[in-house]
């Protein structure tokens, strides 16, 4: 199993196991688990991710590592907005939107304040592709600018 595909599943298994107590936060980030439905197949998929907090909202980055390609939950986030998150041991259910242009600055500051690697990732891409910036938002909970 490639290492980019292992330690995912190591942390998943372990944040699953401790309900959160270990493996939500890693060097000193904080890590929540995502879980959308896949575009094409419909399952379920799990990703541990790191995030920013800005007030009720939740912030994820769409780095894939500092890849190519955009991740694959950043498309099943955009085909179906309504996924979960489990944020240590608390979990809820989110809906997904793009940040735009507009609050971008805004956000990619607080990313990068909080993980100033994201900027290195972005200028490795060199224009090859904007690393996307996603707001979960508790679901039902009233629509706000991030």
């Amino acid at each position: 199993m490639p290492l980019k595909r292992m330690i995912p599943a190591v942390h998943q298994a372990v944040y699953r196991a401790t309900n959160g107590r270990w493996s939500s936060r890693l060097a000193g980030q904080n890590m929540l688990l995502l879980t959308t439905k896949g575009r094409r197949t419909g399952v379920r998929r799990v990703v541990p991710l790191l995030y920013v907090p800005d007030g009720e909202a939740i912030i994820v980055i769409g780095s894939n590592w500092g890849g190519r390609r955009n991740p694959d939950w950043y498309w099943n986030v955009l085909a179906d907005p309504h996924a979960r998150v489990q944020a240590g041991p608390r979990k809820l259910r989110v809906e997904a939107r793009i940040v735009g242009a507009d609050e971008r600055p805004r956000v990619w500051s607080l990313v990068t304040a909080q993980y100033p690697g994201y900027e290195a990732y972005a200028q490795r891409l060199g224009g090859i592709r904007e690393i996307p910036l996603v707001v979960l938002t508790p679901a039902g909970a009233a629509r706000h600018s991030v």
